[in-house]
């Protein structure tokens, strides 16, 4: 084991140390009085009952999907797909459980003021955001140092690659299974309730007597929770070992710069990972500056405040970092293999791909902000509307929605220009890997949303002081935007990831074909990836529909749990009407279980699309013309699931941001207030913007990347027929 990759398991190490610390933190905080406990525990029993039966699930398909590794790729392929499925598993139900048992100390913090509120929901969040990122680095790190340590394997070698991408196929399939069963859940609560409670009955959000409140407190936890920190466990996972496939193809070979060096293919699959154990470190630090000033109420300001200083210490962390593996003066040279390609370039431009993640991560967070928070034009313009009836709030909302991918879509376009033409493909990969560096930090801010939104809950069902609702209220409203920018950041990143895994894809069939003495099932194999290939197009055509239809199943599941719920509060409302006067008491359990059954039914046939998707694409194309053909069509297939997937999901989640906050803008006092007409047709809005933004846009994200790696793997297994 090298020194650096001995100091990246050490980073990843003081992360899950920094979770363990702060859990006993925030364990030891008081948890209320009775009511407030037995409200808690309702929704602990729920989330676990959930999470178990998903995990349950997802094991089943697992123990397939590891099988069949083991018979393609040998135990290599198998071991690294449970490592990465059982690492995401774990960094969300941890920090689930830290979450259910944060809400309630929120709650109690709350009667002491905003700031001990604030303290107690970061922390629950770090705990989190940092397991995410040192689990995902200790998975990589330490099973890249088994398999060419122990094992014996050459960096740049077959095995090495597929157990990295074999190990990325699991994060990635925990991540979409719990970005759409946790999304599923927590909207089919939130829509079905809404519609019954705050508009058939008239009663408050979160309202005890509403059957669906309990529920809805156990799908935030979930859904943006855990399924968040499966979601960006996977892309961090998945950008770093795709930017290591990277470099041990393009530098395959290549001998030590001087005697005694790492050779250039050590050196560039150990930097990503390099970078990535820096980031932990200041992403750490970051989140003791997460404090209001003297006399502020400006939580969000807070919270940037650390976010800012995470990066500013992340510039000299990647700073110390290229100068220990990538100095800044030495050059390096690659040529694409299968071309004429010759690019060089030095330490100084992979230093400054590294600060262009950066500047891409702030303009993102920037620009999600702005397109959900309450102080702006697009959320302003959705609550105006809504003064002239529901159809125009919808016909508003769906405007801000598509206006929201043209500002993303041009600075990963500028990103990809600037990353390309300072070290090439793999400058692309640095620039994403920093971008995901930050991860921690950002996970942080998304878990802190479904903390403050449940403590509000709480407050609310064990009937407290109206000043700590309000309290809670002020957190929960700052969660809301941090868990909107989280959903920017998290498929700004997930597009540029799935770009580089391409680049992989594409370099991997060039390499291969390059080599038919070694790889003889690719022996005088010409892939053409020209648009006035029909079959280019039809990949293209065949990739871009994925997404949407993936989308479309996810929203109609949605719909149908609302409905289901729905008529579950209807009937608990008139086959017990002392709910309304509260001499009965609603059955949560009910609601809970009804739910539970129905997220875990309905997110099987959305999670195999990405997965049948390519395999299937190949064999129907290969039968018709041959395998240079499918190829190819698998190939374009990959840029449209891309395309399309980046757009529709950045609308979604924009779109279905500003319809909540315009909702929320209403309720603050604006164009009447609640009980206005102008709130009920934001509710509406709300009400489409739910599945929106919680279930079928994030979903897209690891649906995206599972493509992508399932391709990848096609393509190695092709190589070892015969070889």
């Amino acid at each position: 084991m090298t020194f650096s990759l001995m100091l990246v398991i050490l980073a990843g190490l003081v992360a899950v140390a920094y979770g363990i610390v702060t859990t006993r933190q925030v364990m030891a905080a008081p948890a209320g009085n009775e009511r407030m406990q037995e409200i808690a525990s309702a929704i602990q029993e729920g989330a676990s009952a959930y999470l178990t039966r998903q995990y349950t699930t997802i094991t089943i398909v697992g123990v397939i999907v590891a099988v069949i590794l083991l018979f393609a790729f040998g135990w290599i392929g198998a071991v690294g797909f449970v490592l990465g499925a059982v690492l995401s598993g774990a960094a969300g139900f941890i920090g689930m459980l830290i979450s259910v048992r944060a809400n309630v100390r929120t709650t109690e913090a709350s009667r002491k003021g905003l700031q001990e509120g604030l303290d107690i929901a970061f922390k629950a969040g770090a705990v989190t955001g940092m397991l995410v990122a040192g689990l995902a680095l200790l998975g990589l790190a330490v099973y890249f140092w088994l398999l060419t340590g122990p094992v014996g394997l050459g960096e740049g070698s077959r095995d090495v690659v597929n157990g990295l991408v074999s190990l990325s196929l699991g994060a990635s399939l925990i991540s979409v299974f719990a970005r759409l069963g946790g999304g599923i859940f927590t909207k089919g609560a939130d829509v079905g309730g809404d519609l019954v409670g705050k508009v058939e009955a008239g009663i408050p959000e979160d309202d005890p007597r509403n059957a669906a409140t309990i529920a809805d407190n156990v799908g935030d936890n979930v859904g943006d929770c855990a399924g968040m920190a499966a979601d960006l466990f996977e892309t961090y996972v998945v950008t770093i070992a795709a930017t290591m496939v990277l470099a041990s193809i393009l530098f395959a070979g290549a001998a030590p710069v001087d005697e005694g060096m790492l050779t250039e293919v050590q050196r560039f699959m150990l930097y990503p990972l390099a970078i990535g154990g820096a980031c932990i470190l200041t992403s750490i630090a970051g989140t003791y500056f997460v404090k209001l000033g003297k006399g502020s109420t400006n939580v969000m300001g807070a919270l940037y405040k650390g976010l800012f200083v995470t990066g500013l210490l992340s510039i000299g962390a990647l700073a110390a970092v290229t100068g220990w593996v990538v100095p800044f003066g030495q050059e390096f040279t690659f040529v694409s293999a299968g071309s004429e390609e010759v690019r060089t370039f030095t330490g100084m431009s992979l230093f400054l791909c590294g600060l262009l993640g950066l500047a891409v991560t702030y303009a993102i967070v920037w620009v999600t902000e702005y397109y959900t928070g309450t102080g702006f034009r697009p959320v302003k313009s959705v609550a105006k509307a809504s003064e002239s009836g529901h159809g125009t709030n919808v016909i508003q909302g769906l405007a801000v929605s598509m206006e929201a991918t043209a500002l993303p879509a041009i600075i990963i376009i500028v990103g990809i220009i600037i990353a390309f033409n300072l070290a090439g493909l793999y400058g692309i990969g640095i620039a994403v890997t920093t971008m995901l560096a930050l991860a921690g930090m950002v996970v942080a801010l998304d878990a802190f949303g479904p903390v403050t939104d449940n403590a509000g809950g709480i407050a609310e069902m064990a009937e407290l002081d109206g000043s700590v609702r309000d309290t809670t209220d002020a957190l929960d409203a700052v969660g809301n935007t941090t868990k909107a920018v989280t959903k920017g950041y998290a498929i700004g990143s997930a597009g540029l990831g799935a770009l580089v895994l391409f680049a992989a894809y594409a370099e991997d069939l060039r390499y291969f074909a390059s080599k038919p003495e070694t790889y003889p099932f690719f022996d005088g194999m010409v892939v053409d990836y020209s648009l006035i290939n029909p079959y280019v197009i039809v990949g293209l055509f065949f990739g871009g529909l994925l997404p949407f239809l993936f989308g479309s199943l996810a929203m109609q599941a949605v719909g149908r749990a609302a409905s289901a719920i729905v008529e579950e509060v209807r009937r608990q409302f008139k086959e017990k009407p002392g709910i309304m006067d509260r001499t009965e008491k609603p059955d949560y359990g009910r609601a809970v279980n009804l739910l539970t059954g129905a997220a875990i039914k309905e997110m099987i046939v959305p999670s195999l699309l990405p997965i049948l998707g390519p395999i299937v694409l190949y064999i129907l194309v290969g039968m018709v013309a041959g395998t240079a053909q499918a190829l190819a069509a698998v190939g374009a297939m990959l840029m449209g699931v891309i395309i399309t997937g980046l757009f529709l999901a950045l609308s979604m989640t924009a779109g279905g941001g500003a319809w909540d906050n315009a909702k929320k803008y209403i309720e603050d006092g604006h164009h009447g207030g609640k009980g206005s007409e102008a709130h009920k047709a934001a509710v509406t809005g709300d009400t489409v913007g739910d599945p929106y933004k919680d279930t079928a846009g994030p979903a897209v994200n690891p649906m995206i990347k599972i493509t992508n790696i399932v391709a990848l793997l096609l393509l190695a297994y092709l190589a070892s027929v015969g070889a």
